[in-house]
């Protein structure tokens, strides 16, 4: 939320050097909206959240094959993307699996992709029932930062062009399904990015060959008068939040609603899951497809957030070098590891203070 822009003018017409070591022309009129800093300190930690990311560098999985006489469809391995990505694999999955002549599915997994999978099932008239380890707020996706953007979901070097045109149709549908679902019942909002920069931006959010370029929303270059961030170069867009805490909840509402019996289950091998009743079975179990489906690929990819106090008047969003920073209602989230191959729950406190004092020299130093 803007706060208001305070003008100025000079009858300068030379240039003079600012405190924040960038030039600015005293002749025109400072026009800068000024955002409310974020208040960073250690007493304001309401909570440190580690999440293990479900990743493999050439992209998500969703495929179909025979499991038996039974059809089982993949859709996981999302990476950084599975909320953002969860409606659009799921649409994929459910093309690609579903037997109208067959309503029977088990879903198995109660994370985003899961319950996204389950909803689009049921609208297609299945009968679903979820098995799954956990449910929320014990899932990988309630400790998501959740911003609107598929980020972190390969390597790439390691994809093909097949995935990436797949990637696209993904994240086009998931982005009218959640634009659908704005509002206070699902906890999703539209808030304003800015990526901050001591180079001009050229390749964030998205080149322009990228198609995914296409799905990015009121973009513009800021110049040192539009702005009181401590960085020369800023780029603004416009993207959506999700409050995953609110929003997986009411997702397990609609699923429960609309006749869903969930299970709460773990498979020990293929041989539980070739058992189940359900003819058609979808796999949405991240991590665990690794261990259950002997997927070599997928990896564990840790990212540790730290939680601040909520700031009702802090509605907007930073990418920068030193992490991110996202507004949310329920808490300040700032993030910034993405760290392959490690499966520890435990929060890294040097981790925690990087993040924590890489945010401060942001917030502190805005005028």
């Amino acid at each position: 939320m803007a706060l208001g822009a305070a003008g100025f003018a000079s009858s300068c017409a030379a240039t003079r050097g600012f405190g924040d070591g960038l030039m600015r022309d005293i002749g025109r009129p400072d026009t800068r909206t000024r955002l409310p800093p974020v208040f960073v300190s250690e007493d304001r930690i309401i909570r440190i959240d580690v999440g293990l990311r479900p990743f493999r560098p050439s992209g998500f999985r969703v495929a179909r094959e025979a499991l038996g006489e039974k059809t089982l469809v993949h859709n996981y391995g999302h990476g950084g993307g599975g909320i953002t990505l969860s409606w659009g694999t799921a649409k994929l999955a459910v093309d690609l699996g579903f037997n109208a002549e067959q309503p029977d599915c088990a879903v198995l997994g109660c994370g985003a992709v899961g319950l996204a999978t389950a909803r689009l099932l049921q609208e297609r008239g299945a009968r679903v029932r979820i098995y799954a380890k956990d449910l929320p707020p014990n899932t990988t996706s309630n400790v998501a930062g959740a911003q609107w953007w598929p980020a972190s979901v390969f390597d790439r070097d390691r994809v093909t062009p097949a995935f990436i045109a797949q990637h696209f149709e993904a994240a086009q549908f998931a982005f009218r399904r959640y634009q659908s679902m704005v509002g206070d019942a699902y906890g999703i909002s539209w808030e304003t990015n800015y990526s901050l920069s001591n180079r001009a931006a050229s390749s964030y959010p998205a080149a322009e060959d990228d198609p995914i370029r296409a799905l990015v929303v009121n973009q513009h270059d800021l110049t040192p008068l539009e702005h009181n961030f401590p960085h020369p170069f800023v780029r603004r867009f416009d993207t959506m939040m999700i409050e995953t805490p609110l929003y997986l909840r009411r997702m397990e509402v609609d699923v429960r609603n609309a006749g869903a019996e969930i299970v709460v289950r773990e498979f020990a091998d293929i041989a539980q899951v070739q058992a189940l009743p359900e003819r058609t079975i979808f796999n949405c179990t991240g991590l665990g497809a690794g261990r259950l489906f002997g997927d070599t690929e997928i990896m564990p990819v840790r990212g540790q957030l730290a939680i601040l106090l909520p700031q009702p008047e802090v509605d907007y969003n930073t990418i920068a070098r030193e992490g991110y920073m996202f507004g949310r209602r329920d808490g300040i989230v700032l993030g910034g590891t993405f760290e392959r191959g490690e499966w520890s729950l435990e929060p890294d406190p040097a981790a925690i203070q990087r993040i924590m004092d890489g945010h401060r020299g942001i917030f502190s130093a805005m005028v």
